[in-house]
């Protein structure tokens, strides 16, 4: 199978259609491996606009809202990020092939262990994995120049406003099933978060803890 041709293929047909031109994110499209993070029965779905599903019920993004993603975060080569959701590990290395260093928690240990691998075979290392809930924010490595949620949530938890730095960029879906809302907030030098709609999706929910408060 002629994976740079469907790579290339996907990037001109759904990625721009996404009007996703940062040359920045196109590079890492091209870079980063897809095929190499999905489950090898699925190889040939790898570059389809698809979100694939992985175990635990749990589904990887589709290529088109990764780049917009990438693209509206505008991650800076020093930047500090932090990535709710290991997941398949392909969002992590795109996040670290974009920025200086990545913090990824999951809490499905066979995620992150899969998910380390597939980075070392890349020849990414710049990621730290953790097995842990980070849902309610991640203080261990804070602040953060970059926060991604790659579940939805209920509501932002306030924690994660705690761990961005001034200038910080989130990125949080919120809402559940069928609509969750993609929206990417700023935090000012006043501490207040200023966000923005995207557009809507339905991704599965982040799990969490059921003791934790959700109010912003």
């Amino acid at each position: 199978m002629h994976f740079d041709t469907l790579r290339q293929t996907m990037i001109d047909t759904q990625v721009r259609t996404w009007e996703v031109f940062d040359p920045n994110v196109l590079r890492v499209l091209q870079q980063v491996k897809r095929e190499q993070f999905v489950p090898a029965h699925l190889q040939e779905l790898a570059f389809a606009d698809y979100e694939i599903p992985l175990d635990h019920g749990e589904r990887m993004w589709t290529p088109k809202m990764e780049a917009r993603v990438l693209q509206e975060l505008d991650i800076q080569p020093e930047d500090r990020i932090l990535e709710v959701g290991t997941g398949s590990g392909y969002f992590t290395a795109l996040l670290a092939s974009l920025g200086g260093v990545v913090y990824s928690v999951d809490d499905r240990a066979d995620f992150v262990t899969l998910a380390e691998a597939r980075l070392q075979r890349q020849g990414i290392n710049n990621v730290h994995l953790q097995v842990g809930d980070a849902s309610a924010g991640w203080s261990a490595a804070a602040p953060y120049d970059v926060i991604v949620l790659t579940g939805a949530l209920p509501q932002l938890p306030k924690g994660f406003r705690e761990q961005l730095r001034p200038g910080g960029r989130l990125l949080a879906l919120e809402g559940q099933s069928p609509l969750v809302r993609v929206r990417r907030y700023r935090r000012g030098s006043d501490a207040s978060l200023r966000g923005t709609d995207l557009f809507d999706t339905d991704i599965p929910p982040l799990r969490h803890s059921p003791t934790r408060s959700f109010q912003f």
